[in-house]
């Protein structure tokens, strides 16, 4: 793979992943307020983003098994990094609106 490649497929999983943890993030504020609905919708958003970020470090890894080695420089580590905050990031936040929710139905009780 050439440099300029590994740079866009880092780029791409900066982007996704970044995207993927601001709604991620926007769900646990709906869920603060009590908008469950809202919360769900953007935790739906933030999955969808992530997919996309997974697909370029598959298409790595895919590359990696045909025996095209990857360069391993600074930008990727930071988007191997930031993929991976992006995703324990949207478990956690998945489970604090479970949380949140049952909270919520335990008041109405």
């Amino acid at each position: 793979m050439e440099k300029r490649n590994n740079e866009q497929i880092a780029m791409a999983l900066i982007a996704g992943s970044g995207d993927a943890r601001t709604a991620a993030f926007m769900a646990l504020a709906q869920a603060r307020k009590g908008d469950f609905v809202h919360a769900r919708s953007l935790l739906k958003k933030a999955s969808e983003a992530a997919i996309i970020a997974h697909q370029a470090q598959t298409d790595l890894l895919i590359a990696e098994a045909n025996g095209e080695k990857t360069e391993l420089d600074i930008l990727m580590v930071h988007a191997q990094d930031h993929l991976m905050t992006s995703l324990l990031a949207q478990e956690l936040i998945g489970e604090m609106i479970s949380l949140y929710e049952t909270k919520e139905d335990r008041k109405e009780r």
